[in-house]
């Protein structure tokens, strides 16, 4: 997730620079991690084959079990679209750091049942709110976790997708369009600038975040999203000390925690924390700041 503000250059300026300086230019604005690997060619598109796909078909009795264990019946139909966006994540994976997860149980478990494990929430929400088409922005997505998960399993909720590399976004919307997504878009942006953006500020029923930014931080990034009655999902390991130390950025951004689930990640030993903050309030203007101060000077 990005966390610096970029200073913009006037496109009239861009057009004076030098090929080099316009290079290093969108180096600078697109993050280290693109810099350090560019976007493949369009001419060279990063194909996903047949044989690749039946491979990832072993990941099939652990992501069976796994959501089953969660109660989330999967239909043949989103058995075949994991099955296409495992293959996906490994033959895009070779090109871009998309992962270090490539295993079958762990791209199953760890990956897709990890994700789907915020379903019975949406749920929940869906029943208060009487109505299934809410919409769910996911704040630095990364390789489309938890958000594509969820809208395979939920077709009828609403995701946007956020993430600060353009490449990432390319094989967002690779992957969508290959699995006929509906009701899904993916948005190229830093998690403090799409906050401030009025199509995205305090729009969404549901935020959530798999990001390993502590809570306080990871809640300024995500409850300006949020609408006022809504909710923001966070996804954590072992959080007690992380909740506690939360609270003032909570209060302070408009939210309350309203419940707290723990359990084992089916398949493992691994701890996981499911913290629910509604939100109560409008977030003051000047949240979430900018220059890195979420995560520099968390609201503590």
């Amino acid at each position: 997730m990005a966390m610096e503000r970029n200073k913009k250059l006037k496109p009239q300026t861009v057009q004076k620079l030098s090929k080099e300086q316009k290079k290093d230019f969108r180096n600078h604005h697109m993050g280290k991690a693109d810099a350090a690997k560019p976007e493949p060619p369009k001419h060279e598109p990063i194909v996903t084959s047949e044989e690749e796909i039946a491979r990832a078909q072993d990941i099939s009795p652990y992501l069976t079990d796994g959501t089953q264990e969660i109660s989330v019946p999967l239909s043949a139909e989103s058995i075949r679209a994991f099955h296409v966006y495992a293959a996906m994540l490994r033959t895009w994976n070779e090109k871009m750091n998309l992962t270090n997860i490539l295993d079958d149980q762990g791209i199953a478990i760890r990956h897709f049942v990890d994700s789907l494990t915020l379903v019975a929430h949406i749920e929940e929400e869906e029943e208060r709110q009487h109505r299934k088409e809410l919409s769910l922005i996911d704040v630095g997505t990364g390789a489309g976790f938890p958000g594509i998960p969820l809208k395979v399993t939920m077709p009828e909720i609403e995701v946007t997708l956020l993430d600060s590399l353009n490449k990432r976004i390319s094989f967002l919307n690779a992957v969508c369009e290959t699995l006929h997504l509906t009701g899904i878009s993916a948005v190229h942006s830093r998690a403090e600038e799409g906050a401030k953006n009025k199509n995205f500020r305090e729009k969404f029923d549901i935020a959530t975040a798999r990001a390993v930014a502590a809570l306080p931080t990871l809640c300024e990034y995500c409850l300006p999203y949020v609408k006022v009655g809504g909710i923001f999902l966070a996804m954590k390991g072992h959080a007690d000390d992380e909740v506690e130390a939360a609270k003032k950025a909570i209060i302070t951004l408009g939210g309350t925690i309203e419940n707290i689930r723990e359990f084992v990640l089916p398949g493992t030993d691994m701890k996981r924390t499911i913290i629910v903050v509604r939100k109560v309030r409008p977030t003051p203007p000047k949240y979430p700041r900018g220059q890195g101060k979420p995560e520099k000077e968390p609201i503590v």
